[in-house]
């Protein structure tokens, strides 16, 4: 009888040990679960794709979410930091670059979520004032990748100033160039810095995004503007693997609303244009 009661003690501690166990085993799970309010990263480049995710955080917070915007001074950084899963998605860049960057990096996993804002692309001028006629021989500042590059080209040709050899092709480059009847001088530089080289630059195309901060209005200032037809829409872009996070729609919700897009025209004026 003895030696049942201190079997029926023993088991009755091993038990309770064991359940013990697995409850401290549940804390240390709970202790390694990211927080539910963690912020999400999302890139963005200087600028108005900037200014325009600060007002999504803004409203995103009012309904739980919370995103932390990170900004950066170049195009190809933001994508090569989403890959390398540092961020959860990025607001920086239209489908043709999107298509040139997965050209030239087919291990990129990434994809377009929905379409945001249009940037028109325009050309400025301190030697050159809008309505003249841009001399023979003159310097042309266009982005160094293949993207904005090619797509300064195409404005360049719509506007009748060279001629490109297929309009459809949004990565065109120099060598695509099939007439030249003005031995206009191409310098191709970092899209970011053209504003800077202006002054050493008969004319320069630049992207609306790194215009507005240099203080050039394409309404106001600019010589040439690219047409409202262009195929450079803006996306949101996040990785295959985070594609289906219902985050993702909760965002879209966010940035189409009524609420930013009046934010949108307000704030600039009407030089940029929202996608939906």
């Amino acid at each position: 009888m003895f030696l049942k009661k201190v079997s029926l003690i023993l088991a009755t501690a091993l038990l309770a040990f064991s359940l013990t166990g697995c409850g401290g085993g549940d804390k240390k799970e709970e202790k390694k679960a990211p927080a539910a309010d963690k912020p999400i990263k999302i890139g963005v480049t200087a600028g108005p794709h900037a200014e325009i995710m600060d007002n999504v955080k803004k409203l995103a917070e009012k309904q739980g979410l919370k995103i932390e915007v990170v900004e950066f001074n170049d195009f190809v950084t933001p994508n090569v930091a989403l890959n390398q899963g540092e961020l959860f998605a990025n607001s920086m860049q239209h489908a043709p670059y999107l298509a040139a960057t997965l050209k030239k990096e087919p291990s990129f996993k990434l994809k377009e979520c929905f379409k945001t804002v249009i940037f028109p692309m325009a050309v400025y001028s301190t030697k050159v004032k809008k309505g003249e006629t841009i001399p023979d021989g003159a310097t042309v500042a266009i982005p160094n990748d293949p993207s904005n590059g090619g797509r300064a080209l195409l404005m360049l040709d719509n506007a009748g100033l060279i001629k490109v050899k297929d309009k459809t092709n949004s990565v065109t480059a120099l060598t695509d160039v099939v007439e030249n009847k003005h031995n206009f001088k191409f310098q191709e530089l970092d899209a970011a810095g053209i504003p800077r080289s202006i002054k050493d630059v008969t004319i320069a195309c630049i992207n609306v995004n790194y215009a507005l901060p240099a203080g050039l209005n394409p309404l106001k200032d600019a010589i040439i503007v690219e047409g409202a037809d262009n195929p450079y829409v803006n996306i949101f872009v996040t990785t295959e693997k985070n594609f289906n996070d219902p985050r993702i729609k909760q965002i879209e919700k966010v940035y189409r609303s009524e609420e930013n897009k009046k934010f949108i025209i307000d704030h600039f004026k009407g030089s940029i244009l929202s996608a939906w």
